[in-house]
């Protein structure tokens, strides 16, 4: 049987959520392996593995002794078929390895694009509609990923969905991505207003990965495949929109289309014990002092 104190898994240890998990982790205590694909930028006080984390041979042998895991990796912005060979079916080896090494506990970071969020879908818990086969190529992906972890019998499995990610970062698709698009590209900036801009800070999604793969909190059932959301307080488009074009000295675009108007419900999250943090102003800050 499995340590539960051994070390804790880390996929995409150098990425902008997976090396703050890492962070988090060590501070908890925690012995953190880190996998990641070049050499050298493992995190401080991490054990890093260099390898490719859908090959069984690899996966097997970082996650030997481990007691939980952590995946973060999902090539975002790639086409579908990068994301569907990383994202699905290399996560899928992943967990399936987890399994065989009787890891007792697989945290997945997943995405609340998973859900139907069309105009007029009110407000959206773990039990809501998840996109159909028309959504976009990392919806879809990620809701197949979701799919074939929760099918993988053996560890406590947690699917973790977070709404866009914000916090300083040189990869940050929410700080830095997509204001460099929205600076050279009008269409980018075009939104309606009053839509829903439902986001979590990632210190604060840190913490909650951290607490559930070193145990800590107490909802997830044993065994079973739980999914939980994230998100902080409501905030709207316009909220983020004029922020990141105020701080690039350019205007936003408002567009009078319908748009969902309803939050992430995050009652699950709550009752375990997780509280955000990070404030919408705080949060807005840093983008506009990034920029």
């Amino acid at each position: 049987m499995t340590d539960p104190t051994g070390p804790i898994v880390v996929t995409g240890a150098n990425g902008f959520v997976g090396s703050r998990v890492c962070r988090a982790l060590v501070e908890r205590g925690a012995a953190v392996r880190g996998v990641v694909r070049r050499a050298g930028t493992a995190p401080e006080r991490v054990e890093e593995h260099v390898g490719d984390f859908g090959d069984p041979v690899f996966a097997a042998a970082v996650l030997d002794g481990a007691a939980a895991a952590v995946t973060t990796v999902h090539p975002m912005g790639s086409d579908r078929a990068v994301q569907q060979q990383v994202g699905v079916e290399a996560t899928a080896t992943f967990a399936r390895a987890a399994a065989d090494a009787a890891v007792a506990r697989l945290v997945h970071v997943s995405t609340a694009a998973v859900y139907d969020r069309s105009p007029g879908v009110g407000d959206i818990d773990e039990s809501a509609d998840l996109v159909g086969e028309d959504g976009n190529d990392y919806a879809v992906t990620k809701r197949d990923t979701d799919a074939a972890i929760a099918g993988i019998d053996g560890p406590t499995r947690v699917l973790v969905r977070p709404p866009a990610i914000l916090g300083p970062g040189e990869t940050s698709v929410w700080n830095s991505l997509r204001p460099a698009a929205m600076r050279e590209d009008a269409a980018q900036r075009r939104t309606p207003p009053d839509g829903t801009f439902a986001w979590v800070h990632v210190d604060d999604l840190a913490t909650l990965l951290a607490d559930v793969a070193t145990g800590q909190l107490p909802g997830p059932v044993d065994g079973a495949c739980t999914v939980v959301n994230v998100a902080a307080e409501p905030a709207t488009q316009r909220d983020y929109y004029a922020t990141v074009a105020g701080a690039l000295g350019v205007d936003p675009v408002w567009s009078d289309e319908p748009a969902w108007t309803g939050r992430i419900v995050t009652d699950r999250a709550r009752a375990w014990g997780w509280t955000p943090q990070v404030a919408l102003d705080q949060a807005l800050a840093e983008i506009a002092a990034g920029l």
